[in-house]
């Protein structure tokens, strides 16, 4: 049994976060609310979302597990209107889901979850820096290192968090003290990664005012933020690539 509905910029801002490395995945529900682990095709990224039960209007739910086809739910929002609820049932007989919004009633195939790929171990890093900061600056920095190169490095340096990046010809740094940061912890942190995962991850990041990334040195990157107010987490884990000499 699952029934539930809220806020419909939630759901969309959540679906996006998703979005950016996976189509589709498996949404575990319980009384709690929902959990999503999903590795992209490639095995470079995971993505780790959390949404709790106290984020929706109404909810309730026992234990399941069922497969989304994501893209179709974001054609849904695509069309729906601005109508700022989203309304949704469970039909576990015929393994379909029934959405309300924007007038609009829409009933959805469910994805055999066993056809999705298993759910990824997100590893436990302990990373020696952390820098907290507005997701508008981190966005801003990946966009200016996409007009010259298609990697970027992540760093701290003289008690500054740094993204540096470097074309054939031309290179690009910003640097943001600690002053300028909401938090920071320094520590030895220098690793390159690909400004493919890296823009599709700070879109949905650039919309939170405090993001948090943790860094080492040649290790991945771990980028998280809240939404829902808090009561939703989004964390995705990015690989490196390793500087050749």
């Amino acid at each position: 049994m699952f029934k539930a509905t809220i806020d419909a910029d939630t759901l969309k801002s959540s679906i996006e976060a998703l979005s950016v490395l996976v189509d589709e995945a498996r949404f575990k529900i319980s009384p709690e609310g929902f959990t999503v682990r999903a590795v992209d095709p490639a095995n470079v990224a995971m993505v780790s979302f959390e949404l709790g039960s106290n984020a929706f209007d109404e909810f309730a739910a026992d234990d399941c597990e069922i497969g989304l086809d994501l893209s179709k739910i974001s054609d849904i929002f695509s069309v729906a209107g601005k109508d700022n609820k989203v309304s949704m049932e469970l039909d576990e007989m015929s393994q379909k889901m029934s959405l309300h919004l924007g007038g609009l009633s829409y009933t959805l195939a469910l994805l055999d979850p066993s056809t999705i790929r298993a759910e990824p171990r997100i590893p436990q890093l302990e990373l020696p820096a952390e820098v907290v900061l507005n997701g508008k600056d981190l966005q801003r920095a990946v966009k200016a290192a996409e007009k010259i190169s298609d990697h970027m490095l992540l760093g701290v340096e003289d008690d500054a968090f740094y993204m540096e990046a470097e074309g054939d010809t031309d290179r690009v740094r910003l640097d943001i003290p600690r002053d300028q940061l909401i938090d920071l912890r320094a520590g030895d942190a220098r690793s390159l990664f690909s400004l493919d995962y890296l823009s599709d991850i700070v879109k949905p990041a650039s919309k939170s005012n405090e993001v948090t990334v943790e860094i080492g040195k040649d290790f991945p990157v771990k980028i998280g933020f809240t939404i829902a107010n808090g009561v939703g987490k989004i964390g995705y884990l990015l690989a490196p690539r390793i500087e050749s000499d």
